[in-house]
């Protein structure tokens, strides 16, 4: 019996449509809890727009997904080193990897806790993240029994193992392998490089937001992207037929792929590091350490699933009206919106730093906690960036007969992409100005002590 398909509005990709075994996950329990869980948790304080949530972008993940999947699986498009790895409509498990890929980018958030990342690092019992959580979901009884019910019937370990990605699987400890076709689909939705992840949620924040920062031209890079033999390293002498196949992209995709890492650089200095937005990380972190029972969101399947973001503004809102509640200053100062402001913003780099004209790494961290100590802590914070990471190298095919190389050696926009050097300590509107004063003038005695503790620390390891 034929699926019905049936397909919904987005404000990115048109439409989104999805069958009837997709429509059982979405209707689960544990995927519409997506529907309370902002994208960029209270980024709308500053962008009014940026209000979505996660139920939305994971559906445009799938969407994507499933491009991306058809894409490197037509015939003519599969070159001779790589065929064997690769299943094509004609063989017996196309339809069960079509299914795994689609299901996996729907399922790839369900670990996110409410307000998504504002503060997971800290909210979490040690060695556990969102990706975990995820993992737990997926083989989870009430999704083991839907998987069973859809035709062809996905195995919790395969969908989980694309959610999460190689490597996250190995920092979570997972004892789980991934072939080479296994790593490319993960690739597909969660890589650095072309996960529709990223894909997705660049464009999705732009229009939300209301800026044009995370625009590119994401149907060429698609249309574009290839499985192909892994470039040769120098080092390295390998015949091509060797080489282990990786996701990569036709050369005439290069500039789109070098659109999609100058969007996430201009959306992260534009919209994710944002001043204001750190301050309200800072301020929603704050309450919820002070809320939360033992300052830890609950990790296991049923505890997570019973929070979202309603649940936290119900709180906030409650507690900002009364000042025996536990976490009543940080929920006030998010209801009344008087959020820390800037004091101190991470000076550019020159090539001589021994002057202290520029920051280093860890020099704007030093800073806020010296500033911390002598303001109080409950008076300045350090605005921590997310992270923000080189790009990763990825493969280009320059032509059948031409092989592969890597990006890098091809594309100047790659080897010269800065890292968004936006880093604050942030300052209670009050004394704002009086912070910034002390922090110029104590700035050189205050990073030279902390240098020269550094360089004594280290002798004392070498000794």
């Amino acid at each position: 019996m034929a699926k019905r398909l049936h397909e919904v509005r987005d404000a990115v990709h048109v439409f989104v449509s999805f069958d009837d075994d997709e429509r059982r996950v979405i209707d689960s329990p544990a995927f519409q809890r997506l529907r309370h869980i902002h994208q960029l948790a209270l980024t709308y304080e500053v962008y009014p727009g940026a209000s979505h949530k996660r139920f939305e972008h994971s559906l445009g993940v799938m969407h994507l997904a499933g491009r991306v999947y058809d894409v490197i699986t037509r015939a003519d498009k599969i070159s001779d080193p790589v065929r064997e790895t690769i299943p094509v409509p004609n063989q017996s498990d196309y339809g069960y990897w079509r299914t795994v890929v689609r299901m996996a980018a729907l399922c790839h958030d369900m670990g996110h806790l409410p307000f998504s990342h504002a503060a997971e690092d800290e909210l979490l019992p040690a060695g556990v993240n969102h990706e975990r959580i995820t993992w737990d979901i997926v083989h989870g009884e009430a999704m083991k029994e839907i998987f069973e019910d859809i035709t062809p019937s996905p195995k919790p370990e395969h969908v989980g193992k694309l959610a999460v990605g190689p490597r996250k699987a190995e920092r979570m400890g997972l004892n789980v392998s991934f072939s080479d076709w296994e790593a490319i689909l993960a690739e597909v939705i969660v890589g650095d490089a072309f996960g529709v992840d990223r894909m997705d949620y660049l464009l999705r924040d732009s229009i939300h937001a209301g800026v044009q920062y995370g625009r590119f031209d994401h149907e060429r890079l698609i249309n574009t992207l290839r499985v192909i033999p892994e470039p040769r390293r120098e080092e390295k002498e390998t015949d091509e037929a060797t080489t282990p196949p990786v996701l990569g992209c036709e050369r005439g995709g290069l500039h789109s792929a070098e659109q999609l890492l100058l969007a996430r650089y201009f959306m992260f200095s534009q919209v994710y590091q944002h001043p204001t937005r750190l301050a309200y990380n800072e301020h929603l972190k704050d309450f919820l350490k002070a809320w939360l029972p033992d300052g830890l969101f609950p990790s296991d399947v049923d505890g997570h699933l019973s929070r979202d973001d309603a649940d936290v503004l119900a709180a906030i809102k409650s507690a900002a009206a009364d000042p025996d509640q536990p976490g009543h200053a940080p929920a006030q100062r998010i209801v009344t919106r008087n959020h820390f402001k800037k004091a101190y913003e991470k000076k550019a780099d020159p090539e001589d730093h021994d002057d202290l004209r520029g920051d280093r790494s860890g020099d704007v961290r030093t800073l806020a906690e010296a500033a911390s100590e002598h303001f109080g802590a409950d008076k300045v914070a350090y605005g921590a960036p997310p992270t923000n990471k080189p790009p990763d190298d990825f493969a280009v095919r320059e032509g059948a007969s031409r092989g592969s190389v890597w990006a890098k050696g091809l594309s100047e926009v790659m080897r010269k992409l800065p890292q968004s050097p936006d880093e604050f300590v942030l300052a209670d509107s009050e004394i704002r100005d009086e912070v910034s004063r002390w922090l110029e003038q104590h700035r050189a005695r205050l990073l030279t002590e902390a240098r020269n503790q550094q360089i004594q620390q280290a002798e004392e390891e070498v000794a």
